[in-house]
């Protein structure tokens, strides 16, 4: 079973389209992990792509503070620009605005920690804060019956730690909404 976004040629399409509009380096993990904010691609996908841009000189490899960062070329750009409109606008709109939240996420170097601690009482509390600048921003602790299921909030939790982080402070702040946003 493929990506959702089709074949292996939209994957780089969809990668290089969000390269584009973020328009700065990005090291592999960011990269990947930008791409897996949405269930839009398949990781083996990307993978496969990724090496395939490599390759084809759609995207070249940089140092910078001794790292290894990749950045669109003048080709790649030109592929996403002209190839844009083979994958869905609502898909490209959707992916794009999830990256660049998490971007801001990532950037603003909050830390994410989810804990969990089995209670006197034999049930679980399942404790989740965020840090920015080592200053507590977010702290929530919910109590639950087993530990699987604490261990499944865990999990979610850090799987996307700023779409947690978002619905939380949107539904405090009345917008409902925040899920299709």
């Amino acid at each position: 079973m493929g990506s959702p976004v089709g074949s292996v040629r939209n994957v780089k399409i969809f990668v290089l389209y969000l390269m584009e509009n973020i328009n700065y380096p990005l090291d592999f993990v960011t990269i990947n992990d930008i791409i897996m904010q949405t269930d839009y691609v398949m990781y083996l996908d990307f993978a496969e792509a990724f090496n395939e841009m490599l390759d084809g000189d759609l995207i070249v490899k940089v140092s910078e503070n001794g790292e290894d960062m990749y950045v669109i070329t003048e080709k790649g750009r030109y592929i996403a620009r002209e190839l844009k409109s083979d994958i869905l606008p609502s898909i490209l709109d959707r992916s794009l605005s999830a990256a660049l939240r998490y971007l801001n996420f990532k950037k603003r170097g909050i830390v994410a920690k989810c804990t969990v601690e089995k209670t006197d009482d034999g049930r679980y509390s399942v404790n989740c804060s965020f840090t920015e600048k080592k200053v507590l921003i977010f702290s929530q602790t919910l109590i639950v019956d087993t530990l699987d299921r604490a261990e499944r909030m865990q999990n979610n939790f850090y799987e996307r730690p700023e779409a947690i982080y978002r619905g939380v402070t949107a539904l405090l702040a009345g917008n409902v909404n925040y899920l299709f946003d």
